[in-house]
C-alpha cells in the first residue's frame, strides 16, 4: 500500500525500555513481548483482527510501569501514525461473542480520552465479582492490570472508548478476549478511510 500509516514505537525511562513498530494499513501481524503472555495473547488478538502490524520489545522493573507505559507507548504511536486523521470514519462498534461472553466495543477518535465500562445483564453483581477477583488463566494478571493498559493508550490516542459486557456467564479470559478483539475490529473501522470525506472528520475542522 503506498500510503502506509506507521510509527515507531519508542519509550525509554528509568523503569521500562519499549521499542517497536505499529503500522495501521497492515495483515494482522505480530511479534509481540511484553513480560506478560496474558498481554501478548490479548494485543496479539486486538491486532489480528484489527489488521494492525505490532512489534513490541518491553523490558521493565515493576509490572505496573511495563503495562502502563507500553499503554502510553503504543498510543503515541497509533496518533502519530493517523497524523491530521483526514479521511477517516472516525468512529466504530463492533460486538465479539465468545461462548457464553458477548462485548462490544464502541470507539471515537475524537482527541477527547476517555474509558467507560457498562454492563446491562442481570447478573451485573456476578460479573462485577468476576472482573474484580479473577485472574487470567491463573496468573498474576487481573482485569485492574487490562484497564490500566487500555486507560495509558487511549490517552495518549485520543479516543474514547466504551465496551459493554453484554453477557460475561464465561471466565475473565473469555471476557477481556472478547473485549480486545472487539476493540480491535472497531478501532479497524474507527481508522479506515472514507473516500467520501475530504478533511477531517469534524464540524471543528481539527481532532486533537
Amino acid at each position: 500500500m503506498a500510503n502506509q500509516r506507521s510509527s515507531l514505537i519508542k519509550r525509554k525511562t528509568n523503569e521500562v525500555d519499549i521499542n517497536g513498530n505499529l503500522n495501521i494499513d497492515g495483515i494482522g501481524k505480530t511479534d509481540i513481548k511484553t513480560g506478560f503472555e496474558p498481554l501478548n495473547h490479548l494485543l496479539t488478538l486486538f491486532s489480528f483482527h484489527g489488521f494492525f502490524d505490532l512489534e513490541i520489545n518491553a523490558q521493565g522493573d515493576l509490572p505496573h510501569h511495563i503495562i502502563e507505559d507500553l499503554g502510553i507507548a503504543i498510543g503515541k504511536a497509533l496518533k502519530q501514525a493517523l497524523g491530521e486523521k483526514e479521511g477517516i470514519k472516525r468512529y466504530g462498534c463492533f460486538t465479539v461473542a465468545m461462548d457464553k461472553v458477548a462485548v462490544e466495543a464502541v470507539i471515537d477518535i475524537s482527541g477527547r480520552p476517555s474509558l467507560q465500562g457498562v454492563n446491562i445483564e442481570s447478573t451485573g453483581s456476578k460479573i462485577a465479582n468476576k472482573l474484580n477477583n479473577d485472574t487470567f488463566d491463573n496468573t498474576k494478571f487481573t482485569f485492574k492490570h487490562a484497564e490500566e493498559f487500555l486507560e495509558s493508550f487511549l490517552q495518549h490516542a485520543g479516543i474514547s472508548l466504551v465496551y459493554i459486557i453484554k453477557s460475561g456467564e464465561g471466565d475473565l479470559h473469555h471476557i477481556l478476549e472478547a473485549l480486545f478483539k472487539a476493540m480491535g475490529k472497531a478501532l479497524d473501522q474507527a481508522t479506515s478511510i472514507d473516500i467520501r470525506r475530504k478533511g477531517i472528520p469534524s464540524t471543528k475542522g481539527i481532532i486533537d
